[in-house]
């Protein structure tokens, strides 16, 4: 990854002695620029600058809490959108143009759809700078606010699910998202916030998208101390899935989700949340 313009940047909070994904960017084989960003009000500030050196990054989450919409009054920072928003000032800051944001509890990264377009499952990625490169190349020639990369929990039910049988890349964006300083978008929401944030833009015209031949891995959310677990733990995923509904009520509604552990979840009809190409055939011939 030699590029002077691009630096990966992994977000943390109170994990200092567990940054997974530092571990398996090396593993999978990135060799480019990265930073871990963490906010001054961590406790655990210090072991991470123990940890990791110059490649830490301090930001002031009360100045950052701000300059977006959290969607309550509670007061309470215990959120990665803190984070994901002052990653463009960070970056500018750097000189770098692109930049991509990591949660910092990736264990893998793996394809999921091969060559031939048929669904795989254990193939690890040998050299992700080549992944690195193939999505800077393809988000720099498309007109989309942020692009990611898919997650396993998109891949359920294997070769049926409808992510692979559709070949499309879906009009979401989470976990790994790639921005640039240039098109910089304001994360919404004090939790929830990539569905709030993708759903609340598209809904203005702009694009979130995912592929799908790639995917991360990632630790269980509550079998991971640190990070946001506390705050899922304290307010559910009710409270959690209900802030995309406060920002796209229009779309977004709250429903059960699963089939032997069942919990809620949010639910979004892309029919009334997104502008849609409307087939030619439709248009009226000019008198």
């Amino acid at each position: 990854m030699k590029t002077d313009d691009f630096i990966i940047f992994i977000l943390s909070h109170g994990r200092p002695n567990s940054v997974d994904t530092y571990k398996s960017l090396k593993k999978f084989g990135y060799t480019g620029e990265v930073a871990i960003v963490i906010d001054n009000e961590d406790k655990t500030a210090g072991q991470y600058c123990e940890n990791f050196g110059d490649q830490i990054i301090m930001f002031d989450k009360e100045q950052i809490a701000k300059t977006f919409d959290e969607g309550d009054n509670f007061g309470d920072r215990r959120a990665v959108v803190y984070a994901r928003n002052a990653c463009f000032e960070i970056a500018e800051r750097l000189g770098k143009k692109y930049f991509m944001q990591l949660d910092d509890d990736y264990v893998d990264f793996r394809y999921k759809i091969d060559s031939s377009f048929s669904y795989i499952n254990r193939k690890p990625i040998k050299n992700l700078d080549n992944i690195i490169k193939a999505l800077l190349v393809y988000y720099k020639t498309i007109n989309a606010k942020s692009i990611a990369i898919a997650q396993g929990g998109d891949f359920i039910g294997g070769s049926e699910n409808g992510i692979f049988t559709s070949i499309n890349q879906r009009r979401k964006a989470m976990n790994t998202f790639l921005c640039a300083v240039d098109r910089k978008f304001d994360f919404v929401g004090r939790i929830n916030e990539d569905v709030n944030t993708y759903v609340w833009f598209q809904g203005q015209g702009n694009l979130f998208l995912t592929v799908p031949l790639v995917a991360i891995q990632q630790k269980a959310t509550q079998q991971n101390k640190g990070g946001m677990t506390d705050l899922y733990l304290d307010s559910g995923t009710y409270i959690k899935s209900f802030y995309s509904v406060m920002f796209a009520p229009s779309c977004v509604k709250v429903r059960m989700m699963g089939t032997r552990f069942s919990r809620l979840h949010h639910s979004i009809s892309w029919d009334n949340a997104v502008p849609a190409i409307i087939n030619e055939k439709y248009k009226k011939a000019t008198p």
